[in-house]
């Protein structure tokens, strides 16, 4: 079975640093492109960082650039996210995204952790 499992989250001061992983089963890792998207209270989902499926290449949102990495490990089939200099306005919970394009079918597979919950809070 397809599975993502996202950790790491908790309750953090400003200027402090967590780091959220990933965990995927159930499919081919190393082939799927990567994302974190957040849902802040009251807002919609918002994109926050993608990584390409070797982990050569990676982009983020600009309210987050210079403080957060996304990084993976194919080895290990684990996603990261490192978030440094946290803000109050960093609080949301952060879902993890697996998405490939699937030949057969002509249509991308998409797949999604459940989230864990950051708070940024003094």
């Amino acid at each position: 079975e397809v599975q993502l499992v996202d950790t790491g989250g908790g309750l953090v001061q400003p200027g402090g640093s967590l780091r959220l992983s990933c965990a995927a089963s159930g499919f081919t890792f190393s082939a799927y492109a990567m994302s974190w998207v957040r849902q802040a209270p009251g807002k919609g989902l918002e994109w926050v960082s993608v990584i390409d499926s070797g982990g050569s290449s990676t982009s983020y949102a600009d309210s987050v650039k210079g403080r957060f990495t996304i990084s993976r490990d194919n080895a290990k089939n684990t996603l990261y996210l490192q978030m440094n200099s946290l803000k109050p306005e960093d609080t949301a919970v952060y879902y993890c995204n697996a998405r490939a394009f699937q030949i057969v079918t002509g249509r991308f597979n998409d797949y999604w952790g459940q989230g864990t919950q950051v708070t940024v809070s003094s």
